[in-house]
């Protein structure tokens, strides 16, 4: 009897281990293949045969005689002891806190801890597609050189220009693509470290005295010797940004920066002086403006090490997601807002969270001739029928309110409901070559992203609209965010530790797969004083507004054309999966041609990607004139991807 009784516990547990075990395989294979890059290689298995010409031995890098592009006090810590995947508890219960040790996709792969193998590269399988010696330097005329804006030939085709359509986007066709290397400006030096970068940068860098001559009076920006330096001033706020954003907390305490507002676009930036200043107050301000008149004014807000993008309104959604911003800020930005029935106004309220705010600082709002009190009247009339709430009205400052639901929208007269609401199946985020609509942008019932939580909680909480990210899921998406978020902090610890990642100057970062924005997080989380611009490519799930309701910046991009910012804005790329995902799509070289142009020299790139991509990788990387170190990731040496870091020089012969 007893010996049946021992059978049956015996039988009992062997089952619930079994199910344990069945349920870690099921959970983790899910994870590898999620992020994948819908190829026959996944993380945790893969049908690619190895070629017959191809020697199946472990070959050492080409890059093992070089020195490492990291610090040579940086030595690799040994492997670390093998961990649990701890995915379920004891109980079967899958844990809140479990090690992310194990692959989440080729966006998203398994080194922790930082630990690094040797620079071996298993060779099996893998083939170079691309065979250059090296590249040219391009013609001196290219130094500033945006390829989807300084498309020449495309401008003067152009049927109507009134509504500003020269400054979108008019990429050049593939055989006109960039296929030599931007050249660096003569002097140019490493950039002024932030915070110091915020008061002055090289003149060198940036050698433009455009700005000096037009709004040196208005405190923007003045030259000294071989300097340029920022007083902080603007054309609304001569005195200083820091005055101004004081007026702005007392006339509206429930914008609460740092806290309720954490998340900002500043529209016509100029310089970037408003979020400048923001930072401090623990606002991330995406500073835009468009590529006009006003001589490269994001190149120096780059520069200055400030988050910016050159973007524009015009006939064309931004690349942002609805309900990004706690608020928009415009001073004196020079856009007719209520032109062709508000639809300039409107794209601003589709990028605005409910209950979101919008600060106008511009003639109309104190001046009294009457142009601007017309200008005025029509404001008011158009901000009222979108159902903005004017908040308070004080000096040259008007500040608005968006609704938090849809109830003033669809409580209005039918007979005077203009502008009307979105189509039911319009989607406000879709943006990539969306054209602008005039009419508000429904909000969700729900109210998801409405009620997101206050900085810093934000970061780190799965918020509402991630069940709405469309894509496969088989368990719930709040543990693939938790688990993508341990993931990068375990990494980027690692980097700190291993690379000294905090003693580089690594302000400028790129992420080009950002995926939920774990990466951004992790270097929050681990005290890196950087601001990263969180890239969502098209061609993958629209996770922005994820990314936004964590309180960090971003942008819908398709990495088959060129990025719209200035050469030499970055300090750090970071590309996990991104070759192998696009690859099918569009030419590898393009893209990396294109991370040289926005790369500064001495510039660091990071990627992270199938083994069968690499050797082609380092060809190109090699004849761009980069130094390159590969490496394995803490799988081991036989893993199915493996990590290149990369470094810019910092000049060209």
């Amino acid at each position: 009897m007893k010996l049946k009784l021992d059978w049956e516990q015996f039988t009992t547990r062997s089952f619930l281990r079994l199910s344990i075990l069945a349920f870690t395989a099921i959970v983790s294979f899910y994870l590898g293949k999620h992020w994948s890059d819908d190829s026959s290689s996944l993380t945790f298995f893969s049908t690619t045969q190895s070629s017959p010409a191809t020697s199946p031995s472990v070959a050492i890098s080409p890059n093992a005689n070089l020195s490492s592009i990291l610090p040579q006090n940086a030595t690799p810590a040994p492997p670390p002891l093998p961990r649990k995947v701890g995915i379920v508890d004891e109980a079967g219960s899958m844990r809140t806190n479990f090690s992310s040790d194990f692959a989440l996709g080729t966006g998203i792969d398994g080194e922790s801890d930082g630990a690094v193998g040797n620079e071996t590269s298993d060779q099996v399988g893998s083939a170079v597609k691309f065979k250059v010696d090296k590249f040219e330097v391009c013609d001196e005329k290219l130094r500033e050189y945006i390829p989807c804006l300084d498309n020449e030939e495309a401008i003067r085709k152009l049927e109507s220009t009134e509504r500003g359509e020269i400054w979108e986007r008019h990429c050049p066709s593939k055989e006109y693509s960039l296929s030599c290397l931007v050249p660096v400006p003569q002097g140019y030096k490493t950039p002024i470290p932030w915070p110091q970068s915020r008061d002055e940068v090289w003149f060198s860098n940036v050698p433009h005295t455009r700005l000096v001559e037009d709004k040196g009076g208005q405190n923007w920006i003045s030259r000294d010797n071989d300097k340029f330096k920022f007083p902080g001033g603007g054309t609304q706020f001569i005195h200083g940004a820091d005055q101004y954003l004081d007026q702005i907390s007392e006339m509206v305490p429930e914008i609460a920066f740092g806290k309720h507002t954490r998340v900002a676009l500043d529209v016509g930036c100029g310089v970037a002086s408003f979020g400048a200043y923001l930072l401090a107050r623990d606002v991330l301000t995406l500073s835009i403006a468009p590529k006009d008149v006003h001589e490269n004014q994001i190149q120096f807000a780059l520069e200055r090490n400030v988050p910016a993008m050159v973007a524009a309104f015009t006939t064309k959604r931004l690349m942002y997601p609805s309900q990004a911003f706690d608020l928009i800020h415009c001073s004196r930005c020079r856009i007719n807002w209520t032109r062709d029935d508000g639809i300039l106004l409107l794209e601003v309220n589709r990028m605005l969270r409910a209950g979101g705010y919008f600060a106008w600082a511009a003639q109309p709002v104190y001046k009294h001739e009457e142009p601007q009190m017309e200008a005025w009247k029509e404001m008011e009339n158009l901000t009222t029928q979108m159902c903005w709430t004017l908040v308070k009205k004080e000096g040259y400052l008007a500040i608005w309110q968006k609704p938090l639901n849809n109830s003033c929208y669809t409580s209005r007269d039918p007979s005077l409901a203009q502008p009307p609401l979105c189509d039911v199946n319009d989607n406000p985020n879709d943006v990539w070559y969306v054209n602008l609509k005039a009419c508000i942008s429904r909000l969700p019932e729900n109210g998801n992203a409405a009620n997101v939580s206050a900085w810093p909680a934000r970061l780190n909480e799965p918020p509402p609209r991630l069940q709405e990210v469309q894509m496969d899921s088989i368990i719930a998406k709040n543990e693939l965010f938790r688990a993508e978020t341990k993931y990068w902090d375990d990494i980027i610890d690692g980097y700190i530790r291993i690379f000294k990642w905090k003693k580089l100057q690594i302000r400028n970062v790129m992420d080009m797969r950002a995926e939920f924005g774990g990466f951004a997080a992790a270097l929050i989380n681990q005290g890196m004083n950087s601001w990263v611009m969180n890239v969502v490519p098209t061609s993958e799930p629209n996770t922005l507004p994820v990314i936004f309701d964590r309180g960090l910046i971003g942008v819908a991009h398709d990495w088959c054309e060129p990025f719209d910012t200035y050469p030499r804005t970055y300090d750090l790329l970071h590309a996990s999966g991104l070759l192998s995902k696009e690859q099918k799509r569009c030419n590898i070289s393009s893209i990396l041609l294109e991370m040289d142009r926005i790369l500064r020299p001495g510039g660091l790139a990071y990627i992270r990607d199938s083994k069968d991509i690499m050797d082609e990788t380092m060809e190109i990387t090699k004849a761009m004139g980069w130094h390159n170190d590969l490496r394995d990731t803490a799988e081991g040496q036989y893993a199915s991807r493996k990590i290149l870091m990369c470094r810019k020089p910092m000049s060209r012969s």
